[in-house]
């Protein structure tokens, strides 16, 4: 896709989250990488309604504006830190949808396994990042959930979620509200029975098999806009040492695979 494709894309799916009640005054945020140490964004202190394409700005490995006419947002340092971890990710975004940033703002995470589809599409369930200054703090916080999550609740602040095109981030964003809304209802009726235990190994096996949720760092977590700290397992993200991974199908055929693994899963 070229750069004004994506440029158009991310208008597009900016207008989608404001249609769908997911963001209210200038909230939320969506980026993709572009190749070579840059980064497409929506500019700060605008309405998703309103985002054009031509409105996009451009920031490089550190979150400084190398392009584009609006100003970057303050939380580009949590995008930069899951595309530093996760290089099959191509998109990132983050938005209020009501019921999951209730389970988020409560720091009730959606960590029950209970639908299978769910848990090959996102992992054994979705955890709350603690609540963490914005900055530094919320960076080396989020680090660590970058690993084996496509999507996290942000603690006191909303959904994070990721994918290897905005169509998939997108659609994870409406599976966290989905299960979320899913899971509230279940509480009032006595409470979310898990899947059994003996079912998630096969379940995980199947998001393998689909190429879901890859893991770039082994046991270290990489920050993108903070020192690490002494004697931690953090390190700092060094451009020239990182590399491009394999890009991911697109949702439409990931949805396809997801689907034949959950049912071969479920012969075994």
């Amino acid at each position: 896709m070229t750069s004004a494709g994506r440029s158009a894309e991310i208008a597009d799916y900016a207008q989608r989250l404001h249609a769908r009640g997911w963001v209210a005054n200038h909230d939320g945020n969506l980026s993709v990488r572009e190749g070579n140490g840059r980064y497409l964004a929506t500019p700060t202190a605008t309405s998703k309604a309103a985002v054009r394409a031509e409105g996009l700005v451009v920031v490089d490995d550190e979150g400084k504006q190398v392009g584009g006419r609006g100003k970057p947002f303050s939380e580009i340092g949590l995008h930069l830190t899951v595309y530093q971890n996760r290089r099959d990710v191509e998109a990132v975004i983050h938005a209020h949808p009501p019921t999951a940033t209730g389970f988020a703002v409560a720091g009730v995470p959606l960590d029950e396994a209970f639908l299978a589809e769910a848990v090959v599409s996102l992992g054994p369930g979705v955890p709350t990042v603690p609540f963490a200054a914005p900055g530094a703090d919320a960076c080396r916080t989020l680090a660590a959930f970058t690993q084996g999550y496509d999507a996290v609740l942000l603690g006191g602040h909303g959904v994070l979620t990721w994918g290897p095109d905005l169509e998939t981030a997108y659609l994870r964003m409406e599976l966290v509200e989905h299960l979320a809304k899913i899971a509230l209802v279940a509480r009032q009726l006595g409470g979310v029975r898990p899947l059994p235990s003996s079912l998630l190994p096969k379940l995980l096996e199947a998001r393998a098999k689909a190429g879901l949720g890859k893991t770039e760092s082994g046991k270290k977590v990489v920050v993108a806009c903070a020192p690490a700290p002494p004697g931690s397992d953090v390190e700092v993200y060094d451009p020239k040492r990182q590399s491009r991974g394999v890009a991911l199908p697109p949702a439409t055929e990931l949805a396809n695979i997801i689907r034949q693994e959950i049912a071969a899963a479920l012969k075994k």
